[in-house]
């Protein structure tokens, strides 16, 4: 097994989760997978997907908050 599949989604980096995601999606679209491991495969790219997302909305607080601070700098001159 891949090395980057045995990490747990939430401790991958951005990049690295989001190609193993694609390279899931790739061997889906396939067809040539057995039924047993499509399921397992489908079930590492919903968990991956949901670290994903979880990535990308603290990514998105995080811009709002720094937006927030500097609108305030610029109120304040």
């Amino acid at each position: 097994m891949d090395e980057a599949v045995c990490k747990a989604p939430d401790e991958m980096a951005f990049g690295e989760a989001l190609a193993e995601l694609e390279a899931i999606v790739r061997g889906l679209e396939s067809g040539q997978l057995e039924l047993e491991e499509s399921m397992t495969r489908y079930q590492r790219g919903v968990a991956l997907l949901q670290a994903l997302q979880g990535k990308l909305s603290d990514a998105q607080q995080k811009v709002t908050a720094l937006l927030g601070e500097i609108e305030a700098d610029a109120e304040g001159e």
